[in-house]
């Protein structure tokens, strides 16, 4: 028999973490203490010419899952599921593109969070794969999420202010219509209080095959 990610055994399991920029997927997921596999590492380099565009020509969309490596980031997730470990890119916001790579090891974690706006884009997959332990989705007041993002792009010099208060009224605008497509992909949308104890009931139990 082949060694696919169909028959081989699963030694942990990802979490899927979802919700709009600035619902709190990272402060969340430090916190969770489990290994953390940051899925905004995979975006594609700011010169890459299949990044989409915004419809009004102002730049790039990053906000379109067409401008990420959705199969690198599965490839990344079957490693860590099936052997504990995988080579993962480091990407630079202020340079616009991966900046190198680093080992992620879950040294013996029964499961492990993949944390990103495009999370949900993944869910069915891993979940026809045997790979998923759960798939969330952070929802919030529209207003609670536009400032956190706010603070923490300006703190972190992501982009112009202009730019971020620009980008930032467009996803108020439109956060109810994120977090209602990541659930129709398969995401369940709550509470980060409701989210972390979920993602505690997953870090206590081992894989069903290995039990």
């Amino acid at each position: 028999m082949s060694d696919t990610p169909l028959n081989r055994r699963p030694i942990s399991r990802v979490i899927l973490l979802s919700g709009p920029s600035g619902s709190g997927k990272s402060s969340l997921a430090e916190r969770s203490g489990l290994p953390v596999l940051q899925l905004d590492d995979f975006y594609k380099d700011g010169d890459d010419p299949t990044l989409p565009q915004l419809p009004d020509g102002g730049g790039t969309d990053w906000d379109s899952p067409l401008s990420w490596h959705a199969e690198q980031a599965l490839a990344a997730i079957r490693a860590l599921v099936f052997e504990g470990r995988a080579e993962v890119p480091v990407y630079s916001i202020p340079d616009n593109g991966r900046a190198g790579s680093r080992l992620l090891e879950l040294d013996g974690a029964a499961g492990f969070v993949a944390e990103g706006i495009f999370a949900a884009e993944l869910v069915r997959r891993c979940a026809a794969e045997g790979l998923l332990g759960d798939a969330l989705c952070l929802r919030n007041k529209p207003a609670t999420t536009a400032w956190r993002r706010f603070r923490r792009d300006v703190r972190e010099g992501r982009k112009s202010v202009p730019y971020l208060v620009r980008r930032g009224l467009r996803l108020m605008r439109a956060e109810r219509g994120i977090v209602a497509r990541q659930v129709e992909l398969g995401s369940y949308a709550c509470s980060g209080l409701e989210a972390g104890r979920r993602i505690a009931a997953v870090a206590r139990q081992l894989p069903a095959e290995l039990v």
